[in-house]
């Protein structure tokens, strides 16, 4: 039997091995990465900018383990739930997360000195200190004019834990909670990402139930986009070790939900043209949660060539990477990582993870018992009126 306490870890040091992972090769394309990498199998891996003047210039350093905001950003709210141990909503994003992010100086690994993680923030993560620091909006309209993309997504693993084996009130938690920073697939995203996780949980959960909850609660196009790339992976699972079968069809099949493809950068030339990448739609999805439910699914729940195989399919690698790592971490806790990767991760990014991992397990675990206490009561109430 896996602990409560061992899947927290497993949650926690899933999200940053697949984000250490993924870092190195972030925005390459697939052809990209098998031509430099073959493929990513550790977190000792060299990042393809490293040796660049502008990454020395810029002061910036990925690669042997260092994680990216993805990491930064699931730690800051778990730092949250220990403050306010209890369910979260806008308004505690607009409060003590935007403090965490914002406000409170901490160890960047990337920059490899303390900053603040807003320093370290893509520009749809930084949407959280304009709209509710410079603009001081009501807290739930925070995600509107976004960017939609997978930023909520990636941190929002807390969430699950804390509704552990509760995947609608993870769901519905996630939504409350990231509607301040993500709106229309993305915002959408983080609400089943969040059940995922919280599904895991269960013991005995296996990827296919994790999967069917996904396409209990998922909407529109990213209940689509789920669907079909499992789907897919079902019937290429007997030619999974032809990674470029496998990447081609998965590629094809999130295309039908995603129109970025292989051009993830931004350029003058782009500027004042009409595209549909990253605009709020029913239709769409976004790719990095659709990528890492097949990755489970193909590899039927293999931790380690789930991840490896995910982060070097190109593209936002490091974040699906940390979706495989989450889910499947809280699945199996944290012996599913090797214990030489953990002691990188703690080693390179001097974030204590595991004693982060502890007391968020103890703030997690009194907020459970709250709610079970409640329903306790309310199933007493109810028997009492009949």
């Amino acid at each position: 039997m896996v602990s409560f306490a061992e899947r927290v870890k497993g949650v926690v040091f899933g999200t940053a091995y697949g984000d250490a992972m993924g870092a190195v090769v972030e925005k390459l394309t697939y052809r990209e990465i098998k031509s430099r990498y073959g493929r990513v199998d550790t977190t000792m891996t060299k990042w393809w900018k490293a040796d660049w003047p502008e990454t020395a210039r810029l002061g910036r350093m990925r690669g042997e383990g260092i994680v990216t905001d993805d990491t930064l950003m699931t730690l800051a709210l778990m730092n949250v739930y220990c403050t306010e141990r209890r369910h979260l909503d806008a308004y505690d994003l607009a409060n003590e997360f935007v403090k965490e992010i914002s406000f409170r100086p901490r160890y960047i690994p990337e920059f490899g000195k303390e900053a603040l993680i807003m320093d370290r923030l893509f520009y749809p993560e930084k949407h959280i200190f304009n709209r509710h620091v410079l603009a001081n909006c009501e807290p739930r309209e925070g995600g509107y004019g976004n960017m939609v993309n997978c930023g909520a997504a990636m941190y929002i693993a807390p969430v699950g834990i804390v509704n552990a084996c509760n995947p609608k009130g993870a769901y519905d938690e996630a939504i409350l909670f990231a509607s301040g920073h993500q709106v229309s697939y993305g915002l959408e995203a983080a609400g089943v990402m969040a059940c995922c996780v919280a599904k895991a949980f269960e013991p005995g959960a296996t990827v296919e139930d994790v999967v069917n909850t996904a396409l209990v609660y998922a909407k529109d196009g990213t209940k689509r986009a789920i669907h079909d790339i499992c789907e897919a992976a079902i019937a290429l699972k007997n030619n999974k070790e032809d990674k470029d079968e496998v990447v081609t069809r998965f590629h094809a099949v999130i295309g039908n939900y995603s129109p970025m493809g292989d051009d993830v950068t931004r350029s003058i030339h782009k500027v004042g043209i009409p595209s549909n990448h990253y605009t709020p739609s029913r239709l769409f999805s976004i790719e990095e949660l659709p990528m890492a439910l097949a990755y489970m699914v193909l590899h039927d729940g293999n931790l380690l060539e789930a991840v490896k195989d995910g982060v070097s399919s190109g593209r936002d690698t490091d974040s699906i990477g940390v979706m495989i790592g989450a889910i499947l971490g809280g699945m199996q806790g944290v012996t599913a990582i090797p214990e030489a990767e953990i002691e990188v991760l703690e080693a390179a990014n001097k974030q204590e993870i595991e004693k982060h991992c502890n007391l968020f397990a103890e703030a997690a675990a009194s907020i459970i018992m709250e709610d079970l206490e409640m329903n306790n009561l309310r199933q007493k109430q109810l028997r009492f009126n009949k």
